[in-house]
C-alpha cells in the first residue's frame, strides 16, 4: 500500500458528477484541480449500508475542505452508471457536492494497494495529496468500520500549519514550539 511521502499515481477516470443523465458524467484526471489539496476517499460497494453515511458525511463538510483550498474525490470500484443510479435512487446522495470516480478497471485501487484481498472491492482508504501530488496521510479501515470525515478535516488543518501540532489539536490552537 502506497503511504506518506509517496506519489499519488496518474490516474484518468470517468466520475458522475449530478443526478442528471444529461450533464452526469466528467472525466478527472491526477491533473483536475491542480494546485489544490486532494481528499481522496475509497468505499466498498455502492447500494450497501455503510458507505452512504459516510459520503453524505463528506458531503456535509464539502464547503469547509473547500474553504481549505482542498477539492474531496470519492471512489470505487463501481461504475459511472452504477454511481448514477445510486445518486438518483438515494436521498442522501442526490445534492452529493464533489465527484463519485468510477475505478472500474481498479488501476487506481491496485496502484494505491487498497483492494481488498478476498473481496476484490476498495477498502475504506482515505488519502490526503497536497498541491504537489504527495500523499501526506492515510487512514484505512475494514469493511464494516465507516470513518471520521471531521478526523480528516483535523488532519488537513494540522498538515497546512507546516508545524507540530499535538495530539487532538484544532485550527486555532497553539501549535508545539521547540526550544
Amino acid at each position: 500500500m502506497l503511504t506518506v511521502g509517496d506519489k499519488l499515481p496518474a490516474f484518468d477516470l470517468q466520475a458522475v458528477v449530478s443526478t442528471d443523465p444529461a450533464t452526469a458524467f466528467k472525466r478527472f484526471t491526477t491533473a483536475s484541480d491542480a494546485g489544490k489539496w486532494k481528499i481522496l476517499f475509497f468505499w466498498p460497494k455502492d447500494f450497501t449500508f455503510v458507505c452512504p453515511t459516510e459520503i453524505a458525511a463528506f458531503g456535509a463538510l464539502n464547503g469547509e475542505f473547500a474553504d481549505r483550498d482542498a477539492v474531496i474525490y470519492g471512489a470505487s470500484t463501481d461504475s459511472e452508471f452504477v454511481h448514477l443510479a445510486w445518486r438518483q435512487n438515494h436521498k442522501d446522495l442526490k445534492a452529493l457536492p464533489f465527484p463519485m470516480l468510477s475505478d472500474i478497471k481498479r488501476e487506481l485501487s491496485a496502484a494505491l494497494g487498497i483492494l481488498h484481498a478476498g473481496e476484490g472491492v476498495c477498502l475504506r482508504a482515505t488519502f490526503i495529496v497536497d498541491p504537489e501530488g504527495i500523499i501526506r496521510f492515510v487512514s484505512v479501515n475494514d469493511l464494516s468500520v465507516g470513518r471520521n470525515p471531521q478526523e480528516v478535516l483535523r488532519v488537513l488543518d494540522a498538515l497546512q500549519t507546516d508545524e507540530l501540532c499535538p495530539c487532538n489539536w484544532h485550527k486555532g490552537e497553539a501549535v508545539l514550539k521547540v526550544a
